[in-house]
């Protein structure tokens, strides 16, 4: 099947399955795959390692919009991987650590002004993949598709749970559900762009698809959004 040249959107909460969707689409019809997330989380970890944020999530402000303003060198290889500078940081901006200071980060203005400049910058030609919590209402709400992923709570904590324990983490159920719960209050009540599904998004409950049957979901939208015909 043959896919205009066009953006895709791809938002929902964390947990939600919407990076492996995202990720789906790009392999399927040959577009490049953003993980608009990636960027929020290397932004995390670089606050984390430089001291602009603390373990109780208080934000130096000043000094991440400092530092930020004199070129955060925060890019996707070629590879597909975030890397800040030449060092890949595709493993620490995966870890809970991360996962438990990224909202209050993304929550800062500044912060998502210098995350939608890369974006938009990436996505200027068109036939690329997003995924986020805003993409389809605030980074592009041009883009000619929009998804919004949806799963049921429980479902979301089993999939981060093993997430994390695939990469050598020794997660607990009850700590892995709250941070999504915190996270999912943070993302819908921020004052800048919350995450809300946008009016023209194809929502999207995978609770109960597996990936095969997600990949075809997408391809009938597609198809009866654009009159395509194999």
């Amino acid at each position: 099947m043959i896919v205009p040249d066009i953006i895709i959107a791809v938002d929902g909460f964390s947990g939600t399955g919407k990076s492996t969707l995202a990720k789906l689409i790009a392999e399927e019809f040959s577009f490049l795959y953003l993980d608009s997330g990636a960027l929020y989380r290397g932004v995390t970890l670089f606050a984390q390692e430089n001291g602009y944020i603390d373990g109780d999530n208080n934000i130096d402000l000043d000094g991440l919009k400092a530092a930020l303003d004199k070129g955060l060198d925060l890019h996707f290889g070629s590879d597909g991987k975030t890397y800040i500078g030449d060092r890949c940081i595709e493993k620490e901006i995966r870890s809970l650590k991360v996962s438990s200071s990224v909202s209050p980060i993304a929550t800062v203005p500044f912060v998502r002004a210098f995350v939608d400049d890369k974006l938009h910058y990436f996505g200027r030609n068109g036939r690329v993949v997003m995924d986020g919590r805003d993409i389809g209402t605030a980074v592009f709400p041009y883009a000619q598709l929009k998804i919004f992923v949806v799963a049921k709570p429980e479902v979301r904590a089993q999939r981060r749970f093993d997430e994390l324990a695939a990469k050598g983490e020794n997660p607990v159920m009850a700590d892995v559900a709250r941070n999504l719960e915190e996270r999912d209050y943070i993302d819908s009540h921020r004052e800048t762009n919350p995450l809300r599904r946008a009016e023209d998004a194809f929502v999207l409950d995978n609770s109960d698809m597996n990936l095969h049957e997600e990949i075809v979901w997408t391809q009938g939208v597609i198809q009866g959004k654009f009159g395509i015909l194999e």
